[in-house]
Order: structure tokens, then sequence, then C-alpha cells
């Protein structure tokens, strides 16, 4: 049994080790412009925006999702907001996500923290790290052209 376990994991470990190899398209400018590893990932800042536990009348409401999505352009603007967008009814109250181009989840709380619908009550936003690509900021710049409409 002992020596089947470890011609298993010398199998994967030859797999994993002799299985990498160097990218040829790796432009290792941009890699280090973006903030990517070896592999071309990095750490952000992913949010779960919930329904909170304050619940205003209509004209509030209605002026704190205004600055809402003004804090939104502002963090887009920043580069600090990557991917943000609502979420469809469901069970959950999960209202929308944000990635936030933040490396602890203490500089995205301070992020999150800076929108009104936040400070409110109105959203409450739940914050997780998250590996990803770090070229997902680079997708912006396209969203920018397939827009017909603004927000």
């Amino acid at each position: 049994m002992k020596s089947t376990l470890f011609a298993a994991f010398l199998m994967f470990f030859a797999l994993f080790t002799f299985g990498q190899s160097d990218n040829p398209k790796y432009d290792q400018v941009l890699a280090k412009s973006l903030g990517g590893d070896d592999y071309g990932m990095k750490m952000y800042v992913f949010v779960i925006l919930k329904t909170g536990s304050y619940s205003p009348e209509k004209k509030i409401s209605d002026s704190l999702f205004m600055g809402h999505m003004q804090n939104i352009k502002r963090l887009v603007d920043s580069g600090k907001l990557i991917v943000a967008g609502p979420m469809r009814k469901n069970d959950k109250n999960y209202r929308g996500i944000f990635i936030l181009n933040a490396p602890s989840l203490e500089e995205g709380r301070l992020l999150v923290d800076s929108d009104p619908a936040v400070q409110s009550k109105l959203l409450d936003a739940e914050l997780f790290q998250w590996y990803g690509s770090a070229a997902l900021p680079q997708y912006l710049k396209y969203h920018e052209v397939v827009e017909k409409k603004k927000m």
C-alpha cells in the first residue's frame, strides 16, 4: 500500500514538474505592469453585495443608488474596480458583485465602505480574497467600444 501511494505521488510530482513550460507569448513588461506573478495571476478582492438592513422610502433609495453608481464610476476611473454588475433576483438576496483591484481585504473594505449605499446599510458587502488573471483589468478598454448606451 505504501509503495503504491509513493509511486502515485512520484508520478503526480513528475507530471506537475515536467508538464510546466515557458509560454512563448509571455510579455514580461506587460505582466509586470499588471502585477502578475509567474502564472500571470494576482490577488483581488471579490465582493458580493447583498440587500442591507435599511429600507428607506423610494426617493432616498434612488438617491443612494445614484451615489452608488457615481462611486462605481469613480472606482473604475481610479483603476480600483475591475468588474461590477447586478444579479437577477434570487433567494439569497444577492444584489451584485465587484472585483476590486486590491491586494488585501483591508484595502478592499476601505474601497467598499466609500459607497453611499453600503454606508447607509442599503447594501451589505461580503469580501473574499480571489486569485485571478492579472490581465483582467484589460477588458475594460473593450467594454467602452461595445457599450451602445451609457449607464
